[in-house]
């Protein structure tokens, strides 16, 4: 089994690439999420079940090349039904998963911070927990609720305790509204339980150690590094429009040492020397040689 339930708290950075992986890494964190609003919002479509198992299993593929850090994928509603589930689960843990997430919202699926939500039957979401759990190798489940919205809280926790009867790992009511509404649910719900913190939605900011007081496992900031680039990068090009030059925003950029030493270019240098032989020169000539034989 996964080793992300460990730890009695986590606070977990929401990515949405290879290099934002290696950043969250060595800013200290133990594990990333990558994020579907994060995710396909870099691929410029929104969050409504648009990427395909294929697109985010390249994206678990390329964080897993490059760092062992556990990862916790959005798996949106799981692309179809039980069967699509057992295959989802199979190739993203394939890719490097440590964790999948599930959710009960009808496809196309929306926000979980938007209104208008439609809900799958609980049935229906244990099927897809029981096929995740046939499917699973290591990597834990994580059942996503947004019944908060639709069913209101009664609602969100008898799914959450039908969702661990049928073998969750972890559960997360999605879009609560208070500190109130957290305190109710980790009463009421025993279980390793994730909570959301992102920014301009249903949920106001409520700082981490909250949630490690109310017995959370997991607390997930999944847009916060997309959000923070994407006004960056919006500063720099009207900066860049406006006069032509990038020279009052180099203060904002990352420097060429900087970047080359989250993605560790000079290691890769160190690698490639090493491949080439000591005595160099007299290898080529004797492969010019040998050449010239043959011909």
């Amino acid at each position: 089994m996964s080793d992300l339930l460990k730890k009695r708290f986590t606070v977990v950075p929401g990515v949405y690439s290879a290099f934002t992986a290696l950043q969250a890494e060595r800013a200290g964190f133990d594990a990333v999420y990558l994020s579907g609003g994060a995710l396909t919002s870099a691929m410029g479509i929104p969050d409504i079940g648009l990427v395909t198992l294929d697109e985010l299993s390249s994206a678990v593929a390329q964080i897993r090349d490059v760092t062992d850090i556990p990862v916790i994928v959005d798996a949106d509603t799981g692309f179809g039904g039980p069967v699509n589930v057992w295959r989802t689960v199979r190739a993203l843990e394939k890719a490097g998963a440590d964790a999948v997430q599930l959710e009960d919202q009808k496809s196309p699926k929306r926000c979980g911070h938007l209104d208008g939500k439609e809900l799958v039957p609980a049935e229906e979401m244990n099927e897809k927990i029981m096929a995740a759990l046939e499917a699973r190798r290591d990597a834990l489940i994580i059942a996503r609720t947004d019944a908060r919205a639709v069913e209101g809280m009664r609602g969100a926790i008898r799914r959450a305790h039908s969702y661990l009867e049928n073998g969750a790992d972890v559960i997360f009511p999605e879009a609560l509204l208070n500190t109130r509404e957290f305190s109710r649910f980790s009463g009421e719900v025993r279980s390793p339980l994730l909570a959301n913190m992102t920014e301009f939605g249903k949920t106001p900011l409520i700082p981490a150690s909250f949630f490690r007081k109310a017995g959370y496992r997991f607390v997930i900031f999944p847009v916060t590094t997309f959000r923070a680039a994407a006004r960056a990068s919006e500063s720099a090009l009207i900066a860049l429009k406006r006069e032509g030059t990038q020279k009052n925003v180099m203060k904002q950029l990352m420097s060429r040492e900087e970047q080359y030493s989250v993605i560790r270019y000079r290691s890769y240098e160190k690698m490639d020397a090493s491949f080439v032989p000591k005595r160099r020169g007299n290898s080529l000539t004797k492969m010019r040689n040998s050449v010239k034989v043959k011909k």
